[in-house]
């Protein structure tokens, strides 16, 4: 039996999901394809983001056993080694990778079929920093009891400390409800990534907040949107989830990728937003590099670093007596993992991505990716 000290709705468990196939291909080189981005520690902990995602997630569930991860089969071994405490049933496996929509309704028909239809599911990102995990378990938390008492497919909005440009965002409406201390607001729209005027805009109204990516829904609730919304992504997945792999693998093959925002929060009318104060970041590119570790030096490093009329440069070296010299050098990052060394200007880390594609068709340099 589950109760509200455990963290937890009434007598519905509440299983958290994560996400975990991302590339990372944006804070190349030092994630690989071996070792995509969620299995690093950026943020100068000794923490993968995984598993500090898994330890913010897990006491919100009574523990591990209610904590699903959905990740490929490429990351399988290495899942296990960050979370050995992770039941390995509780580990599902995409055959392929086909963005996030086909992830959570793999979730939310695993979490129904195991679970009930009213077990209350919550979505969040594997590569993601939350700087006050108290906080944010208080706002989930609370996400959880709105949805236990009114359903609606809620999602954590994030209120903007800067007019990022990066981000997507989502715009609120009225006022529905406050659950333990926290709004509940009806989402009017969601926006692609904004200009910077656009942006300050958004900031000005007070009504724009960042589209975090962590989502709080009953499981039989999220499926009959997609049956709604998505009826031949569910016609695929329903029937083969559960029998003999091969059928998963063939259908998941047959999907185009398709995200969880395009497929459902997009089209449904029963998008709810609970807007959050906690210090978040998506750890986008290297940029965020710079986000969380800056301080009064001109230049943010990681590892050795002797700069001459050197500025605004992020530094980053993975080998304690490696050493990165630079001369006259402004607003460039610097990466030195291994047999690899990246330089770029930072307002083109971007295009990281470019680079990582070349070397993915190239026989030559195809080992780095």
């Amino acid at each position: 039996m589950f109760n509200s000290s455990d963290g937890t709705a009434g007598a519905v468990p509440f299983i958290p999901v994560i996400l975990a196939g991302g590339s990372g291909e944006r804070f190349w080189p030092l994630s690989r394809r071996a070792r995509p981005k969620q299995f690093l520690a950026l943020d100068g902990t000794d923490r993968s983001l995984i598993q500090a995602t898994a330890d913010r997630l897990a006491p919100l569930a009574g523990g591990m056993d209610n904590l699903l991860i959905v990740a490929g089969h490429a990351h399988r071994s290495l899942i296990l080694e960050h979370l050995p405490d992770l039941p390995i049933e509780n580990l599902v496996v995409e055959p392929v990778g086909r963005d996030t929509a086909p992830a959570v309704l793999l979730a939310a028909i695993t979490i129904a079929r195991r679970y009930s239809t009213d077990c209350i599911m919550g979505v969040f990102p594997s590569d993601h920093r939350i700087g006050n995990p108290i906080a944010f378990q208080d706002v989930v938390n609370s996400g959880i009891q709105a949805v236990t008492t009114q359903g609606g497919i809620l999602t954590i909005g994030i209120r903007p400390s800067y007019p990022a440009t990066g981000y997507g965002y989502l715009e609120a409406g009225e006022s529905l409800d406050s659950v333990l201390g926290h709004e509940v607001r009806r989402v009017v729209r969601f926006v692609e990534k904004p200009t910077l005027e656009v942006a300050e805009n958004f900031l000005a109204t007070g009504r724009y907040f960042w589209n975090a990516g962590m989502f709080i829904f009953k499981a039989g609730e999220i499926i009959e949107e997609f049956r709604a919304h998505a009826p031949e992504l569910l016609a695929t997945l329903e029937g083969v989830i559960g029998g003999p792999r091969s059928g998963l693998v063939t259908a998941f093959e047959s999907l185009k990728k398709i995200s969880f925002d395009y497929a459902i929060m997009e089209k449904t009318a029963r998008a709810l937003v609970m807007p959050a104060d906690f210090e978040w970041d998506d750890l986008g590119d290297w940029n965020a590099i710079e986000r969380l570790l800056k301080n009064t030096n001109p230049n943010v490093a990681v590892g050795r670093h002797l700069g001459l009329d050197t500025a605004g440069a992020i530094l980053y070296t993975t080998t304690g007596d490696d050493l990165i010299a630079t001369i006259g050098l402004e607003d460039v990052l610097i990466v030195r993992d291994g047999n690899v060394t990246l330089v770029v200007r930072k307002d083109r880390t971007q295009d990281i991505k470019k680079i990582v594609e070349r070397l993915k068709a190239s026989p030559d340099f195809e080992r780095y990716a």
